[in-house]
């Protein structure tokens, strides 16, 4: 498969959060979206806009920094978000199930760095880069054919 790419430049955090609630309406168990960033690039911002997007009563959507993993029941699937920041080995990782999210769950992971040769091969990978006060770059990558039908409202 050939390696995709798409580049927007996001001016503000709404419309941050619209760009994920419209992902969000795409996703299926199954699919994994690797969120890479600096610290403040937006990525619990992003991961949060999507999974409120696809709960059916509201809750809060805490960061998962220090819980490593949150997990949400929605109709569509359930939702695992990942922070892996602090995690030093693959074997923690795997220590989390995230590895069998990846199957039957929608999968937002972020510092998907340290997930190694763990990384699924068909996952989304967005990375938010900080522009201005308030602007990001996002840029999304991806292997897998699935993606350029899910990402088709983002190139409207």
């Amino acid at each position: 498969m050939a390696s995709h790419a798409l580049d927007l430049t996001l001016h503000d955090a709404d419309q941050t959060a619209r760009l994920a609630v419209t992902l969000g309406r795409a996703l299926t168990a199954g699919d994994v979206v690797l969120l890479t960033g600096d610290v403040g690039a937006g990525k619990t911002h992003f991961a949060r806009a999507l999974i409120q997007s696809l709960l059916p009563v509201p809750e809060d959507v805490p960061s998962p920094t220090f819980t490593l993993v949150q997990t949400y029941d929605a109709p569509a699937a359930a939702i695992w978000h990942a922070d892996l920041y602090r995690l030093t080995s693959v074997y923690e990782i795997e220590e989390l199930g995230l590895t069998d999210a990846f199957s039957d769950a929608i999968c937002l992971v972020e510092w998907p760095d340290r997930l190694g040769d763990l990384r699924p091969e068909d996952a989304l990978d967005l990375t938010l880069t900080v522009t201005g006060d308030d602007t990001r770059r996002l840029s999304a990558t991806w292997n897998d054919d699935k993606w350029p039908e899910k990402l088709g409202a983002w190139r409207k």
